[in-house]
């Protein structure tokens, strides 16, 4: 288990969540912490996104200890 900033704490985010670490991993190669900050910072605004929402999906087929390495979406590293 991970703990995750729903806002990021670059943007003076305190509360924390306990979220499992393959999820969090992808959180975060997927936005960055603005993005995180402008419209990612509920469950519900990420659950919304087709990325985090295919994600899910898959992940929720795998078993509990289930973990891989989470790549960072060249669109990010651009950005």
């Amino acid at each position: 288990m991970d703990r995750h900033h729903l806002v990021p704490k670059t943007f003076k985010g305190r509360a924390q969540f306990p979220i499992h670490k393959i999820c969090h991993r992808k959180i975060h190669s997927v936005f960055t912490e603005k993005e995180l900050f402008r419209t990612y910072h509920t469950w519900d605004k990420l659950r919304e996104n087709d990325d985090i929402r295919t994600f899910i999906d898959w992940v929720a087929r795998k078993p509990p200890e289930f973990y891989t390495t989470t790549a960072t979406a060249n669109s990010k590293k651009r950005k």
